[in-house]
């Protein structure tokens, strides 16, 4: 939820910064993609990787337990796809 957040507040930003850029009389279309790409898409990519990372580890570290035969911790198991949930 959190990162959903961010990402969409952000988003809106440099897309109105894009709209300004390309409007004004002193902006460009072409300015307004480099906006779009340099303040949006590129730093959008770097955020939600690094926000991400903890929900990367416990899928890792529930798959890795779910392979070496353990159980997986009580309410863990409904993050897992349902194919890699064993019985």
């Amino acid at each position: 939820m959190f990162l959903n957040l961010i990402v969409l507040a952000w988003a809106y930003v440099v897309l109105m910064m894009a709209a300004a850029e390309a409007v004004s009389p002193q902006g460009s279309w072409l300015g307004a993609l480099i906006t779009l790409l340099l303040y949006g898409a590129l730093p959008l990519s770097i955020v939600g990787y690094i926000l991400a990372t903890p929900a990367r580890k416990r899928a890792r570290a529930l798959r890795e337990q779910a392979d070496a035969g353990g159980h997986a911790p009580s309410g863990a198991a409904q993050s897992l796809p349902a194919e890699r949930i064993e019985p």
